[in-house]
């Protein structure tokens, strides 16, 4: 299987705390994966530096097909070489209607002058009708997003990705705060997602990662402790002394 991210070898100190421990991972252009472990695991950092957010000591992080070294590149030129990510507060335009939010969000090269007199041609338009219907929001396009439930805005959000047209998705803890249907509808939007591109979770909430029905990855001081399906990994000894605690 071709691997569309190549993590290898990375550690990161912060003030003498080694956050990540010789880290090696990977992932495929269109698979799901969860990782999950203890706070202070090295999560968050992990995704700070597939970002472009967080610099390594040392290690590699490799990139498509072209093979290309996200370490050098900036955060702006990762989000455009196909990595979005989303963080654990859903960040939307609250003053804006959802249709609004997800025009800003496609994938044009513009300049902020641009952006600024952006007129939606007729393909834009069916695009956020595509996105909306794909996210469970077109009953809701018109409304101003601060309206809308926490889990919508979450899904708008999600949407607003997927309009840029991301390789790989990092997704911070979808489920917190949902209903439990929100929770099911999330965990659809997700895999849908994943048949056509990489999805990378990182959530606590075991039972939705059940759901997501992937490989799962355990880190634990800023490495790899264990990799493979939920049941596999739950059972093993070293992810219980030090994530679940039985």
């Amino acid at each position: 299987m071709s691997t569309l991210l190549e993590v290898s070898g990375v550690s990161v100190t912060f003030d003498g705390f080694r956050a990540i421990n010789n880290l090696s991972f990977q992932i495929g252009p269109a698979e799901m994966r969860a990782i999950i472990g203890p706070n202070g695991a090295g999560k968050t950092t992990f995704m700070d530096i597939v970002t472009g957010k967080t610099k390594p000591d040392e290690g590699r992080v490799i990139w498509g097909d072209e093979n290309v070294s996200l370490l050098k590149m900036s955060e702006a030129q990762i989000a455009r070489a196909g990595i979005g990510r989303k963080f654990q507060k859903p960040t939307v335009f609250e003053e804006q209607t959802v249709r609004a939010n997800l025009l800003m969000a496609l994938k044009h090269e513009r300049s902020p002058l641009q952006v600024l007199f952006f007129k939606a041609g007729p393909t834009d338009a069916e695009r956020v009708e595509e996105l909306a219907a794909e996210i469970g929001l077109t009953e809701q396009l018109e409304r101003i997003s601060g309206e809308l439930s926490h889990g919508q805005k979450q899904w708008l959000e999600i949407g607003m990705l997927l309009a840029q047209d991301p390789r790989l998705l990092l997704v911070d803890e979808p489920a917190a705060g949902m209903t439990p249907s929100e929770r099911e509808h999330t965990t659809s939007l997700l895999v849908q997602a994943a048949k056509t591109r990489a999805v990378v979770v990182v959530e606590h909430d075991m039972e939705f990662v059940r759901r997501l029905n992937c490989k799962v990855t355990v880190l634990h001081e800023g490495s790899v402790l264990a990799e493979g399906g939920l049941d596999h990994v739950t059972q093993n000894q070293k992810v219980i002394d030090v994530y679940l605690g039985r």
